[in-house]
């Protein structure tokens, strides 16, 4: 009996969920203003499309006080904050923390070994009484694509993509963090900006 050929792979080059976990970082070209110089966690990447946090878009309007007033919480000392930031454009009234995984609930979803995304209302009980996890960031909305969209959009090399690691995750001046990004590449935005955007 001959042997068959086994089929070849589907998708060699992207395994699916293949940039889950990394940062992506705005290009100086982006068309999109909501997107300008952003840093995006990337939550979630397949087939199906992408999830990710923006990082570094603050929310000067609202303090973590602000946010556990409206939802009837009260600190309870030794009370802990952790910093606000408009997380992207899709369901602005939905908060989601991304945090260290030494904390964790049902519904937690891993991100990567170390790192996960809670949208429960627990893990702000847990860091408004003290506890909770070592490290997070609420974020207001997130950023969404749909099949294929990230895929094509990092093919136009609107994105660089950086590993992500706590000092910028949870970096303390998120204002900076775009150029520390592209610091961890190499690269100084200043040589790219002269090229970017021009047809």
């Amino acid at each position: 009996m001959a042997q068959r050929e086994p089929p070849p792979p589907t998708d060699p080059v992207e395994p699916e969920g293949y940039l889950a976990g990394q940062l992506l970082v705005a290009m100086p070209g982006m068309s999109d203003p909501r997107f300008a110089r952003s840093v995006i966690c990337l939550c979630a990447h397949s087939p199906d499309g992408a999830m990710g946090i923006v990082l570094n878009q603050p929310l000067d309007n609202l303090s973590f006080d602000d946010l556990l007033g409206q939802l009837g919480l009260a600190p309870v000392p030794p009370a802990r904050r952790i910093r606000l930031t408009q997380g992207g454009p899709v369901e602005g009234g939905r908060g989601f923390v991304l945090h260290t995984a030494d904390w964790e609930t049902e519904g937690s979803l891993t991100v990567k070994p170390g790192l996960a995304l809670t949208a429960s209302v627990e893990i702000l009980k847990a860091i408004a009484g003290g506890g909770g996890p070592r490290e997070g960031v609420l974020a207001l909305g997130y950023a969404g694509w749909g099949p294929g969209q990230l895929d094509s959009e990092l093919h136009q090399n609107a994105w660089l993509s950086v590993p992500a690691d706590e000092a910028l995750l949870f970096a303390e001046r998120p204002d900076q963090l775009w150029r520390a990004a592209m610091a961890r590449l190499g690269i100084d935005p200043s040589a790219l900006s002269g090229s970017a955007g021009h047809a």
